[in-house]
């Protein structure tokens, strides 16, 4: 087994941590106490919680040579998202990631790429129920070179359901706890039918009555630990749902929680692009306007400002200084924000775009999302509706192309 890095830090937000950020100031300290006081009550509340990432599949769905779990959503990949979800929850001290063997140097370079925290590898087994299985026997400290702590609530979720909210994993963990499994789900979309064995309909389900089973599921370690103890071979090759193993063989009957739409499972090729489109249409809902405090470029900037709340459905706008504390630009960059508008009026007037920049290089947040920069040279002014316009597009659209370059408008 690969240990995780030691202890269980995580960033303030999912991510790498940000480094060397000048400029910080009381108010941003006083802002990120509060939150970190508040994160210390939750973990007080929730019991010791780990979660199982069974990520062994070869995608044979998906139709293309590369699992669907390192197929790459704008250059990076699908189960690095899932683990972002799941690192920004703070009371969730390990991670564990079942991985084929040939991947496994592939499973520790996105780890370090991209700056995970708290994340174990174990070798897969050659079914989803033998994966989950060699995750379990890391936690329950079987193995002699484990690091792990036996956790009291154990979470197993798919490497490849990058959108799971914290209110969901927190539902289904404090239902685990008093019932010993629970599970999220969703209503059928489609009706269930039976058919015979000469290819007619044999029965149908009603609808109504069924719901669609789901991930994250949650359960008593202990509870779940056992089941897999005692499950058949047919069990571990073919059975696909956790829960019924916590029926099956420890008699616990999982309270079932309602899931949101965001749970959807990767699982077609088109599913790669709807999961694009979500992510890109998540962070462009925060724009970070860079201006001086000279009168004519405010005006510019807030009356472009004004335009940009236009161009999008629901998007938050900050405008500020940077040359002054830099308070404001780190609590952004700590939200994760990642688009940012320079506007400079008069022609190749870049100090502030490159003091942007620079603070950006620090933080190391372009290897999570691609960031947008774009400055505004004189000529914006002449057009500031076009030039919206069009600072618009490069947000939602971002180009891979683009990557890494300063758009200059």
């Amino acid at each position: 087994m690969e240990p995780g890095p030691p202890g269980c830090s995580r960033p303030a937000e999912p991510g790498p941590r940000l480094r060397r950020l000048c400029g910080a100031d009381q108010e941003a300290s006083v802002a990120l106490l509060s939150r970190a006081r508040a994160e210390a009550e939750l973990q007080r509340c929730v019991p010791a919680v780990a979660a199982v990432l069974p990520a062994g599949g070869s995608g044979e769905r998906m139709g293309v040579p590369t699992p669907k779990q390192f197929c790459p959503i704008l250059d990076r990949p699908l189960i690095s998202y899932t683990l972002q979800a799941l690192e920004r929850v703070c009371w969730i001290k390990d991670i564990v990631v079942a991985v084929t063997r040939e991947n496994m140097e592939t499973m520790k370079g996105i780890i370090q790429r991209y700056q995970h925290q708290r994340i174990s590898l174990v070798e897969a087994g050659v079914t989803r129920h033998r994966s989950i299985f060699s995750g379990l026997k890391a936690l329950a400290q079987d193995q002699p070179d484990s690091q792990l702590s036996k956790p009291e609530v154990v979470i197993i979720h798919d490497a490849v359901r990058p959108f799971v909210e914290e209110d969901v994993l927190l539902k289904v963990v404090t239902a685990a706890k008093e019932h010993g499994a629970a599970g999220a789900i969703r209503p059928l979309v489609s009706t269930v039918i039976c058919p015979s064995a000469d290819g007619c309909l044999d029965q149908s389900l009603e609808r109504a009555r069924h719901r669609a089973s789901e991930m994250p599921q949650a359960f008593l370690f202990d509870v779940i630990y056992e089941a897999y103890q005692q499950c058949s071979d047919y069990d571990l090759e073919f059975g696909t749902e956790c829960l019924h193993l916590a029926l099956k063989y420890c008699h616990i009957k999982a309270k079932l929680v309602e899931g949101s739409p965001d749970l959807w499972k990767v699982t077609y090729k088109r599913d790669l692009y709807a999961a694009e489109s979500i992510i890109k249409e998540r962070i462009s809902q925060q724009i970070c306007m860079v201006m001086d405090t000279k009168e004519d470029e405010e005006l510019v900037g807030h009356r472009l400002e004004e335009m940009l709340k236009n161009e999008f459905s629901h998007v938050k706008v900050t405008s500020g200084a940077l040359g002054h504390t830099g308070r404001d630009l780190q609590q952004i960059i700590l939200e994760q924000c990642y688009n940012f508008v320079c506007v400079n009026v008069g022609a190749y007037e870049f100090e502030e775009t490159q003091k942007l920049l620079d603070v950006l290089k620090e933080s190391d947040l372009s290897i999570l999302y691609p960031v947008v920069v774009i400055s505004d040279e004189q000529k914006l002014q002449d057009s500031l509706r076009q030039g919206a316009t069009i600072i618009a597009t490069l947000i939602k659209e971002r180009n891979s192309g683009l990557v890494g370059q300063l758009l200059v408008a």
